[in-house]
């Protein structure tokens, strides 16, 4: 066997060990949930995989295979997964089972009652003490015992030291937080409960701790929830996946996820608080991104014609100057820029000598953002446009020039429909690319100015910022409402991009 054949099943083999690695690591949670289907079709492919790489012949479909396999990762699965989204309420206070959402709601409404178990608390992590999940390490008085706390229940701690006074020193896999770290986590600690048969143990304060029962209990016969404090009942209403009383029109704050048809796609255009601004919005949209792309089109296109010359000197010098914007971070010197149009100490107000609030104005606001988008976007244009010219044979413009045909003649006439054939498909990326640039407007005006009788809907919104302003900066996230948003977002640009790559096809046709 070759050194070369050696090195190739070296490199098989630990190829398809990794394969099997993630296929195991994958498998163990979904062995786990139960989820039989996508853990068969786990199996199904990791067995694919090892019979097609396993083959001796050189066959096509090990090329195709690892091609198709991130285009299902990282295309077909989100896209599927966000449609399907879009059919639900997923959202906060809808994000998991009816049952959490019963659980939630009991041990929400835990409250203590004279005689019930007092602890002393010390606060303890699994991971970093500032994000790590919250663990409650409970000392009984009474008991001299120790028992660890988390959303699954009560759990014994035969390995945990304490001192004198019952607060926990040391726990075999957890780290014990000092006052400081969790004061810093108050709010974990506080919305943190530990179920219990008879109820609930939440904190008081962050040294103590009590075991309460639930003032809210679920009743299974009349699919409802009772608050014993008030006597109010809520009926399970499963279309909204909410629990409703009926006589004072309230619900329960904790939901849990349904399925609600199309009622996501209607509300995008039968509710007016969305609707209302959502065709100017979407002009606006189509003026942004069709002006951005045509503008830095042109003008990088305008700075490669002049640097394309070999009689400039420091050509070098002057394509790495251009550049430049291109290579630096885009939302870094989109906060400067920002600041550059501050009214009082900007610097733009400071060399014209004028006070313009350019963001207080819709279309000054306008022509600010599209000022800042054809400085970052022109050094792409130009790169483009440059690779685009060099490759273009230069007796086709020695023939047009014997011919007749004057320098602008030739380029409109031969260079130009040339350039386009190869620069076509990019200008549609670009376009797609600037109608969802949510960037620019984000660290730039966050979409303002806003009109007094609609803060939601801002004068230089795009629609995803608008979207992303409806679904996730008011009243909590509301997944399942930017999901259905989304794939329209997600139809208008492919309907424009279809219509684009037509006439890119068109244009190969003439250039034939």
């Amino acid at each position: 066997m070759s050194g070369g054949s050696t090195r190739g099943l070296i490199a098989k083999i630990a190829l398809l060990g990794f394969v099997a690695a993630i296929a195991v690591a994958m498998a163990i949670p979904l062995i786990a949930g139960e989820e039989w289907v996508l853990l068969g079709i786990v199996v199904l492919a990791t067995i694919a995989i090892f019979i097609v790489y396993l083959q001796p012949r050189h066959i096509p479909i090990k090329y195709i295979v690892p091609g198709t396999i991130f285009l299902i990762a990282f295309q077909v699965i989100p896209v599927v997964a966000t449609i399907a989204v879009s059919f639900t309420n997923f959202g906060d206070g809808h994000r998991g089972s009816k049952g959490d959402a019963i659980t939630a709601i009991e041990t929400a409404s835990v409250q203590q009652v004279p005689g019930s178990t007092e602890y002393v608390l010390t606060i303890a992590t699994t991971g970093d003490p500032a994000t790590g999940p919250i663990t409650f390490l409970l000392y009984d008085p009474e008991t001299k015992a120790v028992q660890k706390g988390d959303g699954a229940g009560l759990t014994p701690c035969a390995d945990c030291t304490t001192s004198a006074v019952g607060k926990v020193t040391g726990a075999p896999g957890l780290t014990t937080l000092n006052l400081a770290q969790a004061a810093a986590r108050s709010a974990d600690v506080t919305g943190m409960s530990v179920p219990t048969e008879g109820g609930a143990i939440k904190a008081s304060g962050l040294s103590k701790a009590y075991e309460g029962k639930a003032t809210s209990s679920y009743d299974a016969a009349c699919d409802c929830i009772t608050d014993s404090s008030t006597g109010t009942v809520y009926t399970a209403d499963d279309e909204q996946g909410l629990f409703v009383n009926t006589q004072s029109d309230t619900v329960l704050a904790q939901g849990w996820m349904v399925t609600v048809g199309l009622a996501n796609y209607v509300r995008s255009f039968a509710d007016t608080s969305v609707s209302g601004a959502f065709l100017g919005i979407l002009g606006w949209n189509f003026a942004f991104a069709i002006l951005s792309v045509l503008t830095t089109f042109f003008a990088g296109l305008l700075v490669a014609i002049a640097l394309n010359s070999p009689r400039l000197k420091a050509l070098r010098f002057y394509r790495v100057l251009i550049v430049l914007p291109y290579a630096m971070p885009s939302f870094a010197m989109l906060l400067v820029w920002r600041d550059m149009f501050n009214t009082d100490f900007g610097l733009i107000n400071t060399l014209t000598g004028q006070s313009i609030n350019w963001f207080g104005g819709v279309w000054t606001a306008r022509f600010a953002i599209l000022l800042v988008q054809f400085w970052l976007g022109y050094p792409y244009m130009f790169l483009v446009s440059l690779g685009a010219l060099q490759s273009i044979p230069k007796d086709m413009t020695e023939a047009a020039a014997v011919d007749g045909a004057r320098p602008f003649q030739a380029f409109r006439a031969v260079v130009f429909p040339l350039l386009l054939v190869a620069v076509a498909p990019l200008l549609i990326s670009s376009f797609a690319y600037n109608f969802n640039n949510f960037n620019v407007i984000q660290f730039t005006t966050a979409g303002a100015p806003f009109p007094p009788d609609n803060p939601k809907a801002g004068g230089t919104d795009l629609l995803v910022s608008y979207v992303y302003r409806l679904a996730f900066a008011e009243g909590g996230a509301q997944y399942g409402f930017a999901a259905a948003v989304s794939v329209l977002i997600f139809l208008i640009v492919a309907t424009v991009s279809l219509i684009g790559f037509r006439r890119t096809a068109a244009l190969e046709e003439i250039n034939r």
